[in-house]
């Protein structure tokens, strides 16, 4: 899946979360999830595929092992600090993240494609073409439904975040307008 189609799937569960509670969505939180959306694939692609330290763009961060250690410790850091939520937050993200990276390989009924999920106990699978680079995975970027399908996820995610009010938008522009001040000083 694509930057965008993970940040269109963690925003919707996030969402659909706050409103099944009937309250309203932390603005400090969207970053988190949103930052949790794309944590796996900010490890696993560089080190897979530009510097060659991971046998994939899928392996480490992938991982439900690293996934289990990186929750318990953004948990334990939320605790800490008193705000548990954003911990959670972090973490609904990232499992978000591994929820659809599964849809197209469970859609697809190609199953071995999941093997990232338990490495390293389990290899993972070789892909056709894995990419050398980020770069080189945006440059091949081509339509087909999976596309189209994140597109539209993406302009759904977008709606609903209009629809509830668009949080985080308040805390970007308090810290823009603040470094605006800031640097006038």
């Amino acid at each position: 899946m694509w930057p965008w189609g993970h940040l269109a799937v963690g925003y919707l569960l996030y969402s659909l979360f706050y409103r099944a509670k009937g309250t309203d969505i932390p603005s400090a939180g969207v970053f988190l999830v949103a930052l949790g959306t794309q944590f796996p694939d900010l490890i696993d692609k560089p080190l897979g595929w530009t510097f060659g330290l991971l046998p994939s763009g899928r392996s480490l961060a992938h991982s439900l092992f690293t996934t289990l250690v990186v929750i318990a410790i953004a948990v334990a850091i939320g605790k800490r600090l008193s705000r548990v939520r954003l911990g959670w937050a972090f973490a609904l993200g990232y499992l978000s993240h591994l929820v659809a990276d599964a849809l197209y390989p469970v859609l697809d009924g190609e199953f071995i494609f999941l093997s990232y999920l338990g490495w390293p106990l389990l290899p993972v699978a070789p892909y056709e073409h894995e990419p050398a680079s980020i770069l080189a995975h945006f440059l091949s970027m081509q339509w087909s439904a999976y596309f189209a399908l994140e597109l539209v996820l993406t302009a759904l995610a977008l709606v609903v975040w209009v629809t509830d009010g668009r949080p985080g938008l308040n805390v970007l522009r308090q810290q823009v307008s603040g470094r605006r001040q800031a640097s006038d000083e």
